[in-house]
């Protein structure tokens, strides 16, 4: 069996494709029961955002399990298989640790450092674990790279300042808006993480934003995000009430997972006030054409991606410590594995002798049963010794190329020679 990692990622994928192969998080469970169904998968993990949807997943056959996890995405998306073929990346064993660390230190996102992606990660194997479909190779891999991605946060200064899509985001409206921020209404929709982040954002900015309102399909969780924040300026409401409140709205974040856009042309046709729509919804949340509207603003993922290029420029000794960090723990993380399987092996294959010997010690018992107990003893630790010796060689060889390429063809050799 042999780890890989297959998806669309913001790095190697338009967000057109993205934002059409974005999976809702509660159809998440669908995708992972789908995937382990297959008979090259046999753990899952499944993420889907804005900026990546991918699967990480213990296999047997390399090419069978491509194939298996590519018509499970297309058929989750309703996208031909064509379009992944073209745009998937694709890691196998070893490098599915560089990726899957790299992503956790927020080396991947557009915003590096950004924490969103911790938080994104654990729900993931959380799910995958609920649904035991994420077993002990998964399990560990994401649990040491969630931790190498808290160490990266605490010994580098990558996550100062701007440091996730929220905050971005936050920036590029209280630029927007320039001196109108100052006493502005906002509205968030949604109260997921993402939209969190938005809120806190702007009630902590130096403009001083006027009143925040958060609307939200569910209110009950609009209302534990109010009670968190503990500000006396944010409210909450129903998504039915959306419309009502965009009308005295100086800007509006789109920041919840949408099955079709929330805000339309025609919803603000005839519009007066200016108004600024930052859309960081998935699929999106605005129509793309509202732009056509003389004084409405729409920002999306696209064009807060270009807004953040400075960020990366400004953290480059900052990212080369994160690397530095990610690829120590990555190190680590392989040597345990190496520790792990090196191990493994060396105790089936002391089991299979110790299974031998005492199958033939049991067959011919009447036999030695007859010698006097100290000749029977002596016959006995002799075979024993022997049997030891003859191990001893080959588990040393084991344990002394783990984790190269000629461990693993001794390791398949032990196997096939030996059955275990």
């Amino acid at each position: 069996m042999a780890l890989i990692a297959v998806g669309l990622d913001h790095e190697h994928a338009s967000l057109d494709l993205l934002e059409r192969a974005t999976v809702l998080e509660h159809e998440w469970v669908k995708v992972l029961r789908t995937l382990v169904s297959h008979r090259n998968i046999h753990e899952a993990v499944f993420v889907s955002t804005c900026l990546r949807t991918e699967v990480v997943a213990v296999i047997d056959r390399f090419h069978g399990a491509i194939e298996e996890i590519t018509t499970t995405l297309s058929d989750a998306t309703g996208l031909a298989p064509s379009e992944f073929e073209a745009n998937l990346t694709v890691h196998f064993d070893r490098g599915v640790a560089n990726h899957l660390f790299s992503v956790a230190a927020g080396l991947r996102s557009v915003v590096p450092g950004e924490f969103e992606v911790l938080g994104q990660l654990r729900r993931a194997l959380e799910l995958a674990s609920d649904e035991h479909v994420a077993g002990p190779l998964l399990t560990d891999l994401f649990h040491k790279a969630l931790t190498s991605g808290r160490r990266v946060r605490n010994e580098t200064s990558i996550a100062r300042g701007t440091t996730s899509f929220a905050h971005a985001a936050v920036e590029a409206t209280l630029e927007s808006l320039g001196a109108d921020a100052s006493g502005a209404m906002v509205v968030v929709v949604g109260a997921g993480q993402l939209a969190g982040g938005v809120v806190r954002s702007l009630l902590a900015a130096e403009e001083h934003i006027g009143q925040v309102l958060v609307c939200n399909r569910t209110l009950s969780r609009a209302e534990d995000l109010r009670r968190a924040v503990a500000d006396e300026r944010i409210s909450v409401a129903e998504l039915d009430e959306l419309v009502e409140h965009l009308g005295r709205a100086h800007a509006v974040v789109l920041a919840a997972e949408v099955p079709e856009p929330l805000i339309t042309t025609a919803m603000l046709a005839g519009r007066v006030a200016p108004l600024l729509a930052m859309d960081l919804a998935v699929p999106h949340g605005v129509e793309r054409d509202v732009d056509s509207i003389i004084g409405v603003t729409r920002i999306d993922l696209g064009t807060l991606r270009e807004r953040v290029g400075q960020v990366l420029d400004d953290r480059r000794d900052a990212i080369t410590a994160a690397e530095s960090i990610v690829a120590d723990d990555v190190e680590k993380y392989l040597e345990d594995q190496r520790a792990r399987g090196a191990a493994a092996i060396v105790t089936d294959l002391r089991t299979h002798f110790d299974a031998l010997v005492a199958a033939e010690f049991s067959r011919r018992s009447s036999e030695i049963e007859s010698l006097g107990e100290t000749e029977a003893e002596l016959l006995r630790s002799v075979v024993r010794s022997v049997v030891a010796k003859i191990a001893h060689r080959p588990t040393t060889a084991l344990k002394e190329s783990a984790g190269t390429d000629q461990g693993a063809r001794l390791s398949e050799a032990v196997r096939t020679l030996f059955d275990v």
